[in-house]
């Protein structure tokens, strides 16, 4: 059996489509079935690492973004989604999978494209609570649609659709145990533990903001920051003066980056998450954190917007609209909430009854089954 997975570069896509290789790796092996030849398809590997674990052979493709306001890049991506679509086709057809597993986003059209043209099987997971335009269009033709959000299942064909929760993947899903990750950090203080993440490549609204009020966290918590590869010189830099003369700078704990031990381990550690409003989400509720979510604006349907507001609903977060952020009422929410067990385990409850944990299980049988029955 062959299965290509496609999506774009952010960890909100790729993160998911390491999720279900893990499951199908994993039912292949206990159900004894024939192996698998798993392929990500991509302008990028984004965790090369990570592909390799997993037995999966990365292949390069093109693809250019379409914005929805002018610009003359748009005209240097359209050369590039033609040579992508080129470039899938000729990919697709040596590699003639039993089926293609898209995650959206616009590096997924040329591949998607490439199998609609050669009859071959197209299953797609949107993330969101609004679909991207990419999903939106693949879901038109897709053999089965999964979707993280109830309220995401309307914009498809009913019949198509499972409501699966967002694939986690393995080592980031089992939380660890919350004195073990205090001792992993050498955190010897028995005070809580702020975990502060902005998605795979930072958010720098989000990395501002606590650098105006770090030195009055670290004098109440721990404050373990993933800023982003592209933003970690600026941000110590900043850390490095604000926090110069204070007496407890050694609980500010920056990362440009949380691999898999780190995220668990930060993650066992931690009390309270601020986010951005993408696929973390489900990553945060599985790990039954109470969080803040501050969500990107000006997204394709607003979606990281409705995605925070309808996980608020569960109880599990609170959120702050970008236009709304400011070190103030951002250091007034973190101290609500920390200050509040009765209100930090409510929160935690509501994050506890959102989510479901067996999306990649669920989704990487349905795959399985499409590939058996395309292969005979």
């Amino acid at each position: 059996m062959k299965v290509i997975l496609t999506g774009g570069g952010t960890g909100g896509h790729f993160y998911p489509l390491i999720a279900v290789a893990e499951e199908i790796n994993a039912m292949v092996r206990e159900e004894k079935l024939l192996p698998v030849d798993l392929y990500y398809l991509s302008d990028a590997p984004h965790d090369a690492d990570m592909l390799v674990e997993n037995n999966i052979r990365f292949v390069r493709i093109f693809a250019g973004k379409l914005r929805r306001y002018f610009s003359l890049l748009n005209i240097v991506d359209l050369v590039k989604t033609f040579f992508g679509v080129i470039g899938a086709m000729i990919e697709v057809y040596r590699i003639f999978p039993d089926v293609v597993f898209s995650k959206g986003a616009y590096v997924s059209f040329p591949v998607v494209l490439a199998a609609r043209f050669f009859g071959i099987p197209v299953v797609i997971h949107e993330s969101d609570s609004v679909p991207g335009r990419a999903n939106a269009w693949a879901g038109k033709f897709a053999k089965r649609i999964a979707v993280s959000y109830p309220q995401a299942a309307k914009y498809f064909d009913q019949k198509k659709v499972a409501v699966t929760g967002n694939p986690i993947r393995t080592n980031v899903r089992v939380l660890q145990k919350a004195d073990a990750a205090r001792e992993f950090f050498g955190m010897k203080e028995n005070i809580p533990v702020l975990l502060v993440v902005g998605g795979s490549l930072g958010a720098r609204v989000i990395n501002d903001t606590l650098m105006s009020i770090i030195p009055s966290l670290v004098d109440r918590y721990y404050v373990i920051h993933q800023i982003g590869k592209g933003n970690m010189q600026d941000v110590l830099g900043t850390a490095n003066v604000v926090l110069a003369d204070h007496p407890h700078k050694d609980r500010y704990r920056p990362f440009d980056y949380l691999d898999n031990l780190n995220m668990s381990m930060a993650a066992g550690a931690a009390n309270l998450v601020i986010s951005r409003a993408g696929s973390a989400i489900f990553e945060i509720a599985n790990w039954g954190l109470p969080s803040i979510l501050i969500p990107i604006t000006n997204t394709n349907g607003d979606h990281q917007r409705q995605n925070a507001y309808f996980y608020a609903e569960s109880g599990g977060a609170t959120v702050i609209e970008e236009g709304n952020l400011s070190p103030t009422i951002l250091l007034s929410e973190i101290k609500r909430i920390m200050d509040d067990p009765a209100l930090s385990a409510r929160m935690s409850a509501g994050a506890k009854n959102f989510v479901k944990t067996d999306a990649a299980h669920e989704i990487a049988g349905e795959i399985l089954r499409i590939a058996l029955s395309h292969e005979q």
